[in-house]
């Protein structure tokens, strides 16, 4: 896990299933290359990673403000503003934010088939100027475009478009002269405005028909319609967005299991449970223990 225990105010992190990973893994498109963790960590004071035996993935950190560093290949590089080092999969490292001047970073994990395209920037330490031409708002754009539909759900048309989004972002990175503009992020359409409606009421009983009633459809003219756009019924995709809370708490807090399910609308723990592993495999208790187990194994590295 990329985190300390008590987190940074202001964090948001995701981390993909092991079912999704493997399902990456065999989509035509996605298998080429694909997130499976991506995050961002404000004034991350005192963070610091030593992994001896490096990571199954790629791992990139985009500083955007701050400092820190990153050891490997035997080279200790210094990150500053607006400069990024893509960790290599399976080597050795360990990287931390400067005590005086913590930093602000942007990471992902990545992997992939395709990976190799971008060997000129792995391993390597990248400073992009802060111009206009290179548009770096526009590129953290890009990644929340990533995060964001990430978080929207794990359905195939959303992996596929995550997957694209990693390959025009790390262009953006190799290709610094020629990045010019991305996709213009479009006016969000019905089915949209429900999911962020969805976002913004995970801790709040709603049914099929409060969604519905928020973005002025019928139940059932609103169901069918979400259910094409996005291979899943409104309320499936609803609880499958509150896993994905349950998942960050479980992470990121020290809130009992119990907590959790009431704060969420399961009427009890063995419920919440059971709707828990039916998504991730992996009960609540199961899934705290081994982002705990990891985090001690490498804080103790």
């Amino acid at each position: 896990m990329e985190q300390l225990a008590d987190g940074f105010k202001g964090e948001k992190a995701i981390v993909t299933p092991y079912s999704v990973r493997t399902y990456q893994a065999q989509n035509e498109i996605t298998k080429q290359l694909y997130v499976t963790h991506i995050g961002y960590y404000p004034d991350a004071k005192y963070h610091y990673r030593v992994r001896k035996t490096g990571a199954p993935e790629h791992i990139l950190i985009y500083c955007e403000k701050g400092k820190g560093w990153i050891e490997c290949r035997g080279e200790r590089v210094q990150l500053t503003d607006n400069s990024f080092f893509i960790i290599p999969a399976n080597e050795q490292h360990a990287y931390g934010a400067d005590a005086r001047a913590p930093w602000s970073i942007y990471w992902l994990h990545f992997k992939g088939e395709h990976v190799d395209m971008f060997h000129s920037i792995i391993g390597k330490l990248i400073h992009v100027n802060a111009s206009d031409q290179n548009r770096l708002f526009e590129r953290m754009q890009l990644f929340e475009e990533m995060y964001r539909n990430l978080e929207m759900g794990y359905n195939p048309e959303n992996m596929e478009y995550i997957s694209f989004c990693l390959m025009h972002f790390l262009a953006s990175l190799k290709y610094i002269p020629q990045y010019r503009e991305i996709k213009k992020i479009k006016e969000s359409d019905i089915v949209e405005r429900s999911i962020l409606f969805m976002k913004e009421n995970l801790e709040t009983k709603i049914v099929l028909e409060d969604i519905a009633r928020a973005v002025g459809y019928s139940a059932s003219r609103f169901n069918t319609l979400f259910l094409q756009r996005t291979s899943f019924s409104p309320m499936e995709y609803y609880n499958q967005l509150r896993i994905q809370r349950a998942c960050s708490y479980l992470q990121f807090s020290d809130h009992k299991i119990k907590e959790i399910a009431f704060r969420l609308g399961y009427y009890d723990p063995f419920h919440f449970s059971k709707a828990f592993h039916k998504e991730m495999e992996l009960t609540p208790k199961e899934y705290r223990k081994r982002y705990m187990d990891k985090e001690i194994g490498e804080i103790g590295e």
